[in-house]
Order: C-alpha cells, then structure tokens, then sequence
C-alpha cells in the first residue's frame, strides 16, 4: 500500500480542511452545512488533543497528500459516558475504494482499546451503505434508526446508530 497511517499534525490541517469542507458542500457524510475555516479546525485538534483524542490520516506516500483521516471524541457530555466514544472517517473522494476507511478504522479501534474504551458509536446517514457494510465487516452492530433527525439539502435525513463493544 502507498499510504502510512499516522497521527496528524498541525501542518496537516489545511488538507483535512479540505476534505471536510468538500464533504459539507457535496456531501451526506456530515450533516454541518457551514464550512470550516483553518481556525476552527485548530480549535477542534487542540480540543482533541487535550482530552488525549486521536486524529489520524492517511498519507499518501508518493505526493504526500493527505487522503483521508479519522477521529473519535467523547459521546456525551456525561460522566457516565466516558468510557465511550463517537468517531469520524473521512476519506478524500480520489482516494476513494483503496481501503483507507478500513485502515483508519482499525488504527482507531486500536488506539480505543490501548485507552480501556468500552464502546465505540458510528452515527451513519442511512443513506450511506458503504459505510454501513464497513462497519458491519468491522463488527459494528445496528443498535438505533433514528428518522428525519437531521436535515442536509433540503431533505430530510435518518441515521443510524452502529457500535462496537471493544473488550
């Protein structure tokens, strides 16, 4: 494979800004309809950084750009819910179909159970079934449908709710 998975670092923010900020004006991945500057990507590494959260990339080796990356945060903003948390992948549309989402994936996991998380949340537009079957492939498990939750384009959307108990 062409692609190192590594933790990120300041200098990566301005493609990961890139790559989120194409998935808020195309996409259903994200359901943010505002995009994000270079600030409030400094803000949410520092933020993640500081609670001990990863975020992860792929780093296409030959032109160093990054093709996609990962992270996962706190579930809720309750004491009972430490040991859980809620991540995110996102991977560059041409670096689509390699593998990268599995790869992040599996790091993340790691790094979840080096930390004695219990579970891990995958929040899903029902839409999405590449990364509904990934999830499934990983041991993920549907726990909740929600419908009309959110919206993104006009529409309406459903989510799903998919976890992974890690110990």
């Amino acid at each position: 494979m062409d692609f190192q998975i590594r933790p990120a670092q300041i200098q990566d923010l301005d493609q990961i800004l890139k790559i989120y900020n194409a998935e808020i004006s195309t996409g259903t991945a994200t359901w943010n309809d505002q995009e994000k500057t270079l600030n409030d990507l400094h803000h949410w590494f520092n933020t993640l950084s500081n609670q001990q959260f990863p975020v992860l990339v792929a780093q296409h080796i030959p032109s160093k750009k990054i093709a996609g990356y990962a992270d996962y945060s706190g579930f809720r903003q309750i004491t009972g819910f430490k040991h859980t948390v809620e991540h995110s992948v996102f991977i560059d549309p041409k670096f689509s179909k390699q593998g990268l989402g599995q790869a992040l994936m599996l790091e993340l996991i790691h790094h979840a159970q080096q930390q004695k998380i219990h579970v891990m949340v995958a929040a899903i537009d029902h839409a999405n079934q590449a990364s509904i079957v990934l999830h499934e492939k990983l041991g993920f498990v549907q726990t909740g449908y929600m419908p009309q939750v959110g919206q993104k384009f006009g529409q309406w959307r459903d989510l799903v709710l998919m976890q992974l108990i890690l110990n």
